[in-house]
């Protein structure tokens, strides 16, 4: 009978992942604990490690973009007669 595949949310991958990096338990009682396979634990302990930096990388300079809402691409035109309007 064929399996299908597992798909992990990210919350599920981190936890897992900072429960390898502690070390309390070794990846094989995690794998069975999590019923994840231990290559797939070393994978996601690996993904956490190299991305760590990327979280400290341009903290100063990144700016969050404000919502749009569509009345802000309307601004300065006037809706002609017989032209829907844009609101």
């Amino acid at each position: 009978m064929k399996q299908t595949r597992k798909k992990h949310g990210a919350a599920f991958k981190a936890e897992v992942a900072l429960a390898a990096i502690k070390g309390d338990r070794t990846v094989a009682e995690l794998a069975s604990t999590y019923g994840v396979p231990p290559n797939q634990i070393y994978a996601w302990k690996k993904q956490l490690l190299d991305g760590a930096a990327g979280v400290f990388e341009g903290a100063g300079r990144r700016r969050i973009q404000p919502a749009r809402h569509r009345s802000t691409f309307c601004i300065g035109r006037l809706p002609a007669e017989g032209r829907k309007r844009f609101i």
